[in-house]
């Protein structure tokens, strides 16, 4: 792990912890909401139940990205983020757009040494290799976001975009 000025929050050192293990499989990107349970089964029930509104927040402090920017990306209105809020808990949309979300910003992370910062600011200016546009944004669909973690692949290997 790389070290820097600021401390390493817990669910990232989680999230490292996995990659630095060699471990591949498991949904362990889940980390940034706080789950410690990366088991298939459990992350899909987690998705068909809906998010805490508590798990949204912990990402937002994990990730460092404005809550502007991931309820635009997870396609989540204003007021229905306001909404959620109050009631606690997001839909089983929302919070399969919001663990995608997860998932390209953890590979980020991981492709940044566990800098959040350095991956935040990657996420958030156009790429040319995505025509120009954000990863965060290009990511906003499933087949952006496949194509997102294939470019962080070329990357982590050296492999020219």
């Amino acid at each position: 792990m790389v070290s820097t000025a600021r401390k390493i929050p817990a669910d990232i050192a989680e999230l490292l912890s996995h990659q630095e293990a060699g471990h591949r499989a498991g949904h362990y990107y889940v980390a940034l909401f706080g789950l410690r349970n990366y088991d298939p089964l459990y992350v899909v029930e987690h998705i068909r139940r809906g998010l805490t509104y508590a798990a949204f927040e912990r990402f937002h402090r994990n990730t460092d990205l404005p809550y502007r920017v991931l309820a635009q990306v997870a396609e989540i209105p204003e007021r229905t983020l306001a909404r959620r809020k109050e009631s606690g808990r997001f839909a089983r949309d929302e919070t399969d757009r919001l663990v995608r979300m997860s998932r390209i910003v953890a590979r980020a992370i991981e492709l940044f040494e566990g800098s959040a910062d350095a991956a935040q600011r990657w996420l958030t200016n156009p790429v040319k290799a995505l025509g120009g546009r954000t990863p965060i944004d290009f990511a906003s669909t499933d087949v952006g976001a496949i194509e997102v973690e294939s470019l962080i692949g070329r990357l982590a290997h050296g492999i020219p975009t």
